[in-house]
């Protein structure tokens, strides 16, 4: 079992034991895997605080035959977050982009976008400089990702384009005009203009003149209802921020 190296990012660990962690992380070359970290939970030991959520890290790993969980030999601390996380809507935040890539990304297959994406929006949400545009960010990019994006330009059924109406988003996921809506969830224009924007710009250029953070709640919310139908599964943290963070 020859050890590996990689550059990772940690999504999230929990207790394995009386001594030890279990690790789940974003390896940029490997995918998303999970791993042991033998004696992290005592009070001296090699880990320190590379296992924090997002933190950026150099991971070595050794691949076990007959072995779902990888054995981490060590870690090696990038970038560290956790300052950010003692403010407690930020952790919220933090935590919501961790939960979200272990819902999205399969095991084991390396995706450098969705690396690339979750580490910009932890640095972004670190700097408290606003929580609604990281977070929208992050939501509409790992949805197109996933190819799972509707447009949000025009009709789906008929093509129109949405105008000063906006759209209404169908149990199925489509965005459709009010002539071809059967019930759905009304979005206003504005939350549809922030989501294009999102998709045309990069984020340090939104970040000087952002969209309305009532407009990017709404697309963020949006967004998250596609991927709990997609996963057919609840983000558990999306229920605890909930009144957490402020527009």
């Amino acid at each position: 079992m020859p050890l590996r190296e990689s550059e990772a990012i940690v999504l999230r660990s929990f207790p394995l034991g009386e001594a030890d962690r279990v690790v789940s992380f974003l390896s940029r070359t490997e995918g998303r895997l999970k791993g042991v970290a033998r004696g992290a939970r005592r009070t001296k030991n090699q880990f320190g605080s590379t296992l924090e959520v997002l933190s950026h890290v150099r991971i070595w790993f050794y691949e076990r035959e007959t072995r779902d969980l990888v054995r981490i030999s060590q870690c090696e601390l990038l970038e560290s977050f956790y300052e950010a996380q003692k403010d407690y809507a930020t952790s919220l935040a933090l935590g919501l982009v961790s939960e979200v890539v272990e819902r999205i990304l399969p095991e084991r297959e390396a995706s450098d976008p969705v690396f690339r994406l979750v580490l910009l929006t932890a640095r972004a949400i670190s700097q408290k400089a606003g929580l609604w545009l990281p977070l929208a960010y992050f939501a509409v990019w790992q949805v197109r990702l996933a190819g799972w994006l509707p447009r949000m330009d025009r009709c789906q059924n008929c093509g129109k384009e949405f105008g000063a109406g906006g759209a209404w988003a169908l149990m199925n996921g489509e965005l459709v005009c009010s002539n071809c809506r059967i019930g759905g969830r009304h979005i206003e224009p504005g939350a549809l203009a922030a989501g294009l924007r999102i998709q045309s710009e990069k984020l340090e250029k939104l970040s000087e003149a952002p969209p309305p953070g009532a407009d990017l709640k709404a697309i963020l919310e949006e967004m998250l209802d596609i991927i709990e139908r997609e996963t057919e599964r609840t983000l558990a943290i999306r229920k605890m921020m909930a009144g957490q963070i402020e527009i």
